[in-house]
């Protein structure tokens, strides 16, 4: 094999293994930090050694071979190797073959203590989206950087600040239990669905869209559903970003432009994944967690994906959903949401009620989306002038080029 097809081999096989191996070796060494330098270690050995050897039968054993007999070097030079040999396997200094299937052996208990680890609330929500990116999601330094936007520096500084926090609050590399659960899942459950929603639509740039970072954590939501498939809210999750990854293929125009959910062609919808989608949601609602947030996002979600056309979509459920979101997880960009769901179920009118009570909100004074619902709002009742105006200062708010020019086109066409 060439040395271009093993690299894009071992680059492949990183992406599938790189969360199993670091989570196998961070149980180890209780270390995250070290179990990524120790992972990355594996995978240079393997940029070197396998064009010449050739690809093993089951490369991610053979990575956390190598990591393991790197780990026991590591502790060695630390004045801690008779100790921490006989945690990591005393067979390693002496067999001449590996036990490859140890090698992996309870990988679902350690993937899920590196979940909640790299999502842990000490660090901050940034540190904690470009760890879990990092270790869990395989992706390299420069990809997290390009798909937010920011510095590689930046980036790099954020994943060193949270492996030290880990380290120096002796952060447990543990499944949490008892009360300490809920909100920890929480925090897991909110570190995924940012990185989705970053994807789904880029808050800066020049792309609408980011699929990439839409794949990275749908994949993550799909892996802690079935690390924890008892907990309903993790599969309202993954019902939410699976019905909106449905219409990723009908949100953007032949040139790149946004195309808004009522204007899709639902022929380009992606059945499978609304299927799985609604199956998710049934599992969430069968384990008792009907009433979740994520799982009524994913209900509302639900309304469009059952509907055959944009005029049969059922806006007074939907408008009742958001009533229920509201009461549950009470913010103004849900009560924003619910305004624009009145507005559809009960005309615009009642919609523009609901908006003119939010516009003196402080978290909602820079949020380009108010505006621009109020303007849409005040266009469908003919208050043309006032649109525009609003429409023009949703434009100057909004960092995505994009949605600006999308808002301007508006503006041009009142």
């Amino acid at each position: 094999m060439a040395g271009t097809d093993v690299k894009r081999v071992v680059e492949a096989v990183w992406r599938i293994e790189a969360a199993r191996l670091i989570a196998g070796l961070a149980r180890m060494t209780h270390d995250v930090g070290l179990a990524e330098e120790l992972a990355q270690d594996a995978l240079v050995a393997a940029l070197e050694q396998w064009p010449e050897s050739g690809v093993p039968d089951n490369p991610g054993a053979w990575l956390m071979a190598i990591s393991k007999r790197r780990a026991i070097d590591h502790f060695r030079r630390r004045e801690r190797f008779d100790r921490k040999v006989e945690e990591l396997g005393r067979d390693l200094e002496t067999a001449h073959t590996p036990d490859f299937d140890a090698a992996v052996e309870d990988i679902g208990d350690d993937m899920l203590r590196l979940v909640f680890t790299a999502c842990h609330p000490v660090l901050s929500t940034e540190a904690r989206v470009a760890l879990t990116l990092k270790v869990l999601g395989g992706l390299t330094t420069e990809e997290i950087a390009r798909a937010y936007l920011v510095s590689e520096s930046t980036v790099a500084q954020r994943i060193v600040r949270a492996k030290r926090t880990l380290a120096d609050r002796r952060v447990p590399f543990e499944v949490p239990g008892g009360a300490e659960l809920p909100p920890r899942l929480a925090s897991v459950l909110e570190v995924i669905y940012l990185i989705f929603n970053e994807g789904y639509t880029a808050t800066a740039g020049d792309d609408w869209m980011r699929p990439a970072l839409c794949e990275d954590a749908l994949r993550l939501g799909r892996i802690v559903a079935e690390l924890v498939p008892r907990e309903p809210e993790v599969h309202g999750l993954v019902a939410l970003m699976e019905i909106q990854q449905s219409r990723s293929a009908a949100r953007v125009g032949p040139s790149g432009e946004p195309v808004l959910l009522l204007e899709q062609s639902r022929a380009r919808w992606n059945r499978l994944l609304i299927h799985r989608g609604l199956a998710a949601l049934e599992r969430a609602e069968r384990l008792g967690g009907a009433q979740g947030p994520y799982a009524l996002q994913a209900a509302i979600a639900a309304v469009h994906a059952r509907a055959r056309s944009a005029e049969e979509t059922d806006f007074i459920r939907m408008a009742d959903l958001y009533g229920q979101l509201a009461a549950v997880a009470p913010s103004p960009v849900v009560e924003l949401n619910r305004a624009v769901a009145v507005a559809m179920a009960y005309g615009p009118e009642e919609g523009l009620k609901l908006v003119d009570e939010l516009m003196a909100e402080p978290a909602l004074r820079d949020y380009h989306l108010l505006p621009s619902v109020r303007g849409d709002l005040l266009a469908k009742l003919g208050r043309k002038d006032e649109a525009g105006a609003e429409l023009t200062r949703a434009a100057g708010l909004t960092r995505n080029a994009r949605e600006r020019e999308l808002l301007l086109e508006r503006v041009r066409a009142l």
